[in-house]
Parts: C-alpha cells; structure tokens; sequence
C-alpha cells in the first residue's frame, strides 16, 4: 500500500517575493503538495506555477480566508489530494488607524481578515487533522499580538484575538496529537510588500533593520518537524536592531 501524499495548506499567499510564496516553496520542496491559497488568481496560480516548473507539487487555490464556503472549498479540494497534515494561517495585512476617526466598517474588516478567518481556518484544517490524531496548524502573529501601540487599535484586538484563540486551540487539540504554533514576526519583512510597497520605509530601515525572510521560513519548518515530547506553542523573531 502506498503512502497518501502528505498536503499542506497555505493560505495568505500574495506576491511571489512575499511569506505565503516563501512558505509555499519551503514546505513543496520538503515534500508536501502544497495547496497556494489566496485572494488573487494571477498571484496564487503564478506561485504555484513556479513550483510545479521545479518538479515539485502545488495547486493554486482562489479562496477569501472570511467566506466559510470558500474555506471549506479549499480544505475538500485538499483533502481528496492526500493527508492534510500542514495548515498555516498567513492572513491578516498591517492595517493602522486613526481611532476616533474609524469607521466601524473598518475595524470589522480588520478583524474578519485577521482573526474571523482565522477561525473559519483552523476549524477546517482541525476537522480533517483530528481524523488522524496528527497534523501541525501555525498561525502568523505580528507585533500587534502582544501589544497595543497608537493607531494600531484594529489591528491589534484583531491579532490579539488570533493569538488567544491559538492558545485555545494549542491545549484543546494538543493532547489529541495535533501541534498548533503562533509565531510573532516583530517587524517589516524584506520582502515585496515593504520593498516595492513601501520603499521609503525600506530604505529608512536598511538591510538590518527587515527581518530576514529565509530566517522566518526556517522557524516554521522547525516548529513543523518538531516531535510531540519537545513542542514550541508561540516564538518571536525579529531584527538584533528592533526594539522591544
């Protein structure tokens, strides 16, 4: 009998220089047929692109992490691929704020991307992994999950609630096998998103000062091959240069 193709799901993919992409090729490389989960067609179907052309396995997936039927789409789709036993939530962009001047569109909108789909996520993946008894669900946090600074008042109740509900998650599902990991990226990834984005920034910063995206990407596949006597539940990363 052989064995079923193991399959991960990423969802939070955007641009090919970004951390869902980054995510993707690390974890198609290791073995996984990855599942490119994101908002925009041309983005996921040219990350997945480019790991197909290597040999690898990836399948590209159009999903908005805050529609339950989508979500739900996307871990059917998987599950009739192989054994879901990597899921990562990368969703949820910087979103600042001036409080008193916020419409409360906005502060849901927020909390829908960051925390809301978060657990339409999690639910998926945990329903097929608790199957199994075995799988790892991560969650991407953001300096946010820990502290609330001026103007980051819906983004941070938003990321605070993924990390609580990860906590949750971590010593519900824990004892039946499953590994569930939050890590907090403290501070701007050298990546597309503040290169080309917001490239003043970027400069301002200089090398030092963006957390370097290989180094993430190698916390993750840490925390995903760690054996279940020696578990990480949360870890932080950042720049020698951040304060905090």
């Amino acid at each position: 009998m052989s064995t079923p193709q193991k399959v991960a799901v990423i969802i939070g993919v955007g641009a090919a220089n970004g951390m869902g992409a980054s995510l993707c090729r690390r974890f198609a490389a290791s073995g996984y047929h990855v599942y490119v989960a994101g908002r925009t067609a041309e983005k996921v179907n040219t990350v997945a692109e480019s790991i197909s052309s290597t040999g690898k396995l990836a399948t590209a997936f159009t999903c908005d992490a805050t529609s339950p039927e989508q979500v739900k789409g996307l871990f059917d789709a998987a599950a009739k691929t192989g054994d879901i036993s990597l899921a990562i939530y990368n969703a949820g962009n910087n979103m600042p704020g001036e409080f008193l001047n916020m419409e409360p569109s906005y502060f849901e909108s927020c909390w829908r991307v960051a925390c809301f789909g978060g657990f339409l996520f999690s639910q998926q993946a945990l329903l097929h992994m608790n199957e199994k008894k075995k799988g790892t669900l991560i969650f991407t946090g953001a300096s946010a999950s820990l502290r609330g600074k001026p103007f980051f008042s819906a983004f941070t109740a938003a990321k605070a609630g993924l990390r609580a509900l990860s906590q949750s998650l971590a010593r519900e599902f824990g004892p039946k096998g499953i590994h569930v990991a939050h890590i907090v990226i403290d501070g701007a990834i050298d990546g597309d998103r503040i290169n080309k984005g917001r490239p003043e920034v970027a400069e301002k910063l200089g090398k030092d000062g963006l957390v370097d995206m290989e180094g993430i990407i190698d916390i993750y596949e840490m925390i995903e091959a760690q054996p279940s006597r020696a578990w990480t539940h949360e870890i932080d990363v950042r720049t020698s240069t951040e304060q905090f």
